[in-house]
């Protein structure tokens, strides 16, 4: 793989919400965010800390409507790590792994084929994690994903404690992409039959 920074910023500026996100793949796990939401802030620095990817993003409500804030910045955040993949040649491509929070457990595997496909099952029992909707918090993934261009699967196996699901989903979901968009040193070119992702 051609020694080149994969870096990647991106602003997303609507009617709803302004984001301004800045990653670097190849990073040390910094993260510095600040959406105004506290369980968003921890998605997304939890995700920064175990992916090794930086993270600096700030995001902003126009409109006072979480659910956009919580789908815009997993948009602005899952284009800056699609775009600063280049054209993901000499990466290893897929990764899975498995993160424990306590009682939880969590899978997930990825595909950074750019194929849009995501299944999400977090199994949350209540209607909000730490003052965050459970609709906004499966939307977040989802729009992450879709954003990312990638084919995902994440599964929360097991956990009485909604918070310790979804910190266990999102380290999984980190871990994953760390191994899938490692460069794979005896690969030259899109890690496909095809000869392109």
């Amino acid at each position: 793989m051609a020694a080149q920074a994969r870096r990647a910023t991106r602003e997303r500026r609507t009617s709803e919400t302004e984001i301004g996100v800045t990653v670097n793949i190849d990073g040390a796990g910094e993260a510095d965010v600040g959406t105004g939401g506290a369980f968003l802030d921890h998605l997304v620095s939890s995700f920064a800390k175990h992916s090794m990817v930086d993270v600096r993003l700030k995001a902003s409500s126009r409109d006072g409507i979480a659910h956009h804030l919580t789908e815009d910045t997993a948009i602005a955040l899952g284009e800056a790590l699609d775009e600063a993949l280049g054209d993901r040649s000499g990466i290893a491509r897929f990764g899975s792994a498995s993160a424990p929070m306590d009682e939880a457990l969590a899978s997930a595997s990825v595909d950074l084929v750019r194929r849009q496909h995501s299944h999400v099952s977090l199994g949350l029992a209540g209607d909000s994690v730490e003052g965050m909707p459970r609709e906004d918090l499966e939307h977040f993934f989802g729009s992450l994903l879709k954003s990312m261009a990638c084919c995902a699967h994440i599964d929360v196996l097991r956990g009485s404690n909604d918070h310790h699901r979804a910190e266990a989903a999102v380290k999984s979901l980190a871990l994953s992409f760390r191994r899938a968009s490692e460069p794979d040193a005896r690969r030259t070119g899109p890690p496909s039959s095809k000869g392109m992702m």
